[in-house]
């Protein structure tokens, strides 16, 4: 079973008490832009094996959005951090490069 750590709350919560929203730091295109972007945005996803930025949502908790790093081959969680931010923080990217030498975050962007 897949924990996070919610961080606006702190509460270590299961996956059963948080709802996934997708990968994380993309830019969200809406209806009102033009079919190409929003045919990228809904349907040209890649799906990595390995290290992935996802949103999670705390609902059965304070109800926020949060960015969530793990691997999706082994669901190692590196962190979680803010819906907030436009990259991971450093602490977060420098426990990935230390797991996965020759990581990138810029590779995943």
């Amino acid at each position: 079973m897949l924990i996070l750590e919610c961080p606006y709350c702190g509460v270590h919560a299961e996956e059963t008490e948080l709802h996934g929203g997708g990968e994380a730091h993309l830019t969200r295109h809406g209806p009102e832009s033009s079919d190409q972007d929003f045919e990228g945005y809904l349907f040209q996803r890649e799906n990595p094996r390995g290290v992935h930025f996802e949103r999670w949502r705390h609902v059965h908790g304070c109800g926020k959005w949060f960015h969530a790093a793990r691997c999706t081959a082994t669901l190692e969680v590196f962190g979680t951090y803010s819906a907030q931010t436009s990259e991971p923080p450093q602490h977060i990217r420098d426990r990935i490069s230390a797991k996965r030498p020759g990581w990138s975050w810029r590779e995943l962007a």
